[in-house]
């Protein structure tokens, strides 16, 4: 096959096969997750109170902004003067298994099926982080975002901002249902054996500051 036939390939997936491979693998993994979402809803309601759900402003495909749902996994504590407290104080035990094993990030599947996002694809971060990319690393929002990506089954939260992004855009330009595939199957596996949850000597990742400072040691609330 020429470069040009794969091209052509890669484009037609990305416009109509990606949507389509989306909503089979989501009608195949609904006897799955629907009563497990159901069950860990449950549980959220009955450790951590309502609401059960996180809300949070994230930018989708060319940086339009959605509403992404996670399962809580922090309590509303506040301190003396009504301000929330640190992530680490309000982090729960609960709360860091369903990180760990990334069921907190389960409810994503209702943007999967809104279109805000696809099962595939680079991560949703922040919106304050749009103006910090740099030209080429903005290119990471030509695709829809993912619940999973090929930045997160290659390091995820332990490689550098530069790396993270580099990898995000190589995606853009290689997306194909056979990546598509790879992904998953190494998702499951990285899952399994927890691997990459968080950067070392972090609870949750550096903020990322610019395109030319990504090593910043402030945080982020974004559960």
């Amino acid at each position: 096959m020429s470069s040009r036939e794969k091209r052509v390939k890669r484009s037609l997936y990305r416009c109509f096969g990606k949507r389509i491979w989306d909503i089979i693998m989501l009608l195949v993994m609904c006897p799955i997750v629907v009563p497990l979402a159901c069950l860990i809803a449950s549980f959220v309601r009955w450790k951590l109170g309502s609401p059960v759900l996180f809300r949070q402003e994230r930018p989708g495909l060319l940086g339009r902004p959605f509403i992404m749902f996670k399962f809580r996994t922090m309590r509303s504590s506040l301190d003396k003067n009504g301000k929330l407290c640190s992530d680490k104080e309000r982090i729960s035990s609960f709360g860091k298994k369903l990180r760990s094993t990334s069921l907190d990030e389960l409810p994503e599947v209702i943007n999967v099926i809104r279109g805000d996002m696809s099962l595939v694809g680079p991560r949703p971060l922040l919106m304050k982080y749009l103006p910090r990319y740099s030209k080429e690393q903005a290119r990471r929002h030509e695709i829809r975002p993912g619940i999973t990506g090929w930045a997160q089954v290659n390091g995820r939260n332990q490689i550098a901002w530069e790396e993270k992004f580099r990898l995000d855009v190589w995606y853009v330009d290689n997306v194909s249902l056979f990546l598509d595939l790879r992904i998953l199957w190494m998702t499951i596996f990285k899952t399994v054996k927890r691997d990459g949850i968080s950067k070392e000597g972090h609870f949750s990742s550096p903020e990322f500051m610019g395109a030319t400072d990504s090593s910043a040691e402030s945080h982020v609330t974004s559960e």
